[in-house]
């Protein structure tokens, strides 16, 4: 399917590529997926080789992907922010219009890598009305935990606040996945995060936490074990 531009709310145009399950349309989905690239300081945008093999694996599981440019990269308008709360904002907005045009959608997962990870962190079960009968899902890969701090101009407590809130949610899922040879995170501070994480889930009510280490993946998952044990990872996880 070509690439298309949708115009959101607040004016912005958004470079988008929507594609759908062999015999599908978009209008006739149940099941929607929206995914996020890396840092676009950095070259990330939506043809990233990591999220195209994870777009085959949501097809194949009946879902339509929704794959964007965010702000400022490639066709889409804007600039990209310091802090990442306009990306925040966009998706919000991107989502939005996408359930306009697929009314039927039940399940909708939000997909984020490295830096489009923290942006999907900040996307709140709130914003779906309670009656909505849609059920959410968040994926955090390659979480850049260590350079957090400078990739949100020091907002990292926002962060960790948020997504603790996402976590309380009795409603959320989320699958965490990370590799223990990433280049800007030890491994170290991955493994103490993710206990980090699960306690937080221990610690009153919380949704459904599922977190995965794959053995030697870096950052880019280039190596084709790891990038396998990654697409095996979600395939399991991906609600039916």
């Amino acid at each position: 399917m070509e690439n298309r531009l949708i115009r959101l709310p607040s004016s912005l145009s958004l470079e988008a590529r929507l594609s759908t399950p062999r015999g599908a349309t978009a209008a006739s989905t149940r099941k929607l997926a929206v995914c996020l690239h890396p840092w676009s300081w950095l070259g990330g945008q939506m043809n990233d080789p990591v999220l195209h093999a994870i777009s085959s694996v949501l097809l194949e599981a009946g879902y339509t992907v929704l794959r964007y440019n965010s702000r400022g990269v490639g066709q889409s308008s804007g600039w990209p922010s310091l802090t990442g709360l306009q990306e925040a904002n966009d998706l919000q907005e991107l989502v939005q219009w996408a359930l306009g045009e697929m009314p039927g959608v039940r399940s909708l997962v939000i997909m984020g890598y490295s830096h489009g990870s923290l942006i999907a962190s900040l996307y709140p079960l709130r914003v779906l009305p309670e009656d909505s009968h849609i059920n959410l899902s968040h994926v955090l890969l390659s979480y850049p935990l260590g350079p957090r701090s400078w990739l949100t101009a020091f907002r990292g407590k926002h962060y960790t606040t948020t997504l603790n809130g996402l976590l309380h949610d009795l409603r959320s899922n989320i699958l965490v996945v990370y590799g223990d040879r990433d280049e800007f995170t030890s491994v170290e501070n991955y493994d103490a995060w993710a206990e980090a994480l699960r306690r937080e889930t221990s610690a009153g009510e919380a949704g459904t936490l599922q977190i995965a280490k794959v053995g030697g993946a870096n950052h880019f998952w280039n190596d084709q074990t790891a990038r396998e044990t990654l697409l095996r990872t979600i395939r399991d996880w991906v609600p039916s």
